[in-house]
């Protein structure tokens, strides 16, 4: 591994927390000055029920406290690759064109999913600030975002399946297994999975420490599969995140919302794909599994044990909070549990 790679992977990661750092301030101030958050509690549950728990832990903190901090983390992410993009033109040299890490084979896709993601969070987020949608239904209906998020996937199944040629997916220590065209379906549903554990942004501190660390070992994976655009693109994500964890820390400046939380869930579908890794996803991205799990769990028990519920709340990092842990403990510990899993699924896909 040569040192210009690691460069190029470290000057875009260092360029997006400092970019980040940098224009906080300015969000900051604009989200507060228009009072950027939401008007309502949220009152309704995903299976249609009151939420009184839920109200009872976060009512303080759901009115007062900004939506829309994710525009930290993709705002310092174009910012920097405009940078370097220009740099890289203007004084072309061996290091400045190899720091552009952006490339028609690693990053052109995951780009297109994380502004799509972005864009479309940031009109819901706007929908549901403005009063202009209802907001039980969330601003955009979920129904609209599963939509968009299908489409996404379609279009990136596609590229994979048409462009890529790729119809088979990476058992770790067995090897590949050929689907054939079941490879679109298969990748749809993972990116429809994925978006759906986005509401683990729910207590300060919590989605910005899991996702860096998720997005930081899956870069790592692709650092040593000498995908190096796909490694600075990923790390350039996690030096966002850390940037906007650095104010969402408790007590939190701002929530990251929808216009984060979709740009990186459905992006992180994309890049565990391209690095073969898709399958490790539960394993590196575990807090976002349990997180889906647990309320399919809770959907399905008040469904079929009537009404009986298996968490005091769900998601369960809400269950932790209600049966007395303090917000900060949930989150550290999610942080570590985080940490332990990815590690191990960056050791699996070395080894196997």
């Amino acid at each position: 591994m040569e040192i210009i790679d690691l460069t190029k992977i470290l000057v875009p990661f260092a360029l997006t927390f400092f970019i980040g750092i940098a224009i906080t301030p300015i969000l900051t101030h604009y989200l507060y000055k228009h009072k950027m958050w939401k008007k309502t509690v949220k009152s309704v549950g995903m299976a249609g029920g009151g939420t009184p728990i839920f109200s009872k832990l976060h009512a303080g903190k759901e009115i007062g406290t900004p939506k829309m901090g994710g525009i930290i983390i993709w705002a310092s992410v174009f910012i920097a690759m405009l940078v370097i993009w220009i740099i890289s033109k203007i004084a072309p040299t061996e290091l400045t064109l190899k720091l552009d890490f952006l490339s028609r084979s690693q990053t052109w896709l995951p780009l297109f999913t994380f502004t799509i993601g972005a864009l479309v969070g940031l009109i819901d987020d706007w929908l549901e600030i403005s009063g202009k949608a209802d907001y039980i239904a969330g601003g955009l209906s979920l129904k609209k975002r599963l939509a968009i998020v299908f489409v996404m996937g379609a279009i990136g199944a596609w590229w994979f399946f048409a462009k890529l040629g790729i119809a088979s997916i990476l058992v770790p220590f067995v090897g590949e297994i050929f689907i054939g065209i079941w490879f679109i379906p298969f990748f749809i549903a993972v990116m429809l999975a994925v978006y759906s554990s986005g509401v683990i942004d729910g207590i300060d501190g919590l989605s910005g420490g899991v996702f860096s660390l998720i997005y930081s070992a899956y870069g790592t994976i692709a650092l040593f599969q000498n995908q190096i655009d796909l490694a600075a693109f990923s790390f350039a994500i996690a030096g966002g995140l850390l940037a906007f964890l650095w104010f969402n820390v408790p007590p939190a400046r701002f929530y990251m919302a929808e216009t984060g939380s979709m740009a990186l869930t459905v992006t992180l579908a994309v890049i565990a794909f391209l690095t073969g890794h898709v399958l490790l996803l539960p394993i590196i991205a575990f807090p976002l599994f349990a997180t889906v799990v647990s309320n399919i769990i809770q959907v399905g028990s008040k469904k079929f044990r009537n009404g009986k519920k298996v968490f005091q709340v769900a998601p369960i990092h809400h269950h932790f909070e209600a049966i007395g842990w303090p917000g900060y403990k949930v989150t550290m510990r999610y942080w570590i549990i985080t940490a332990i899993f990815a590690t191990m699924g960056v050791i699996i896909a070395l080894v196997g």
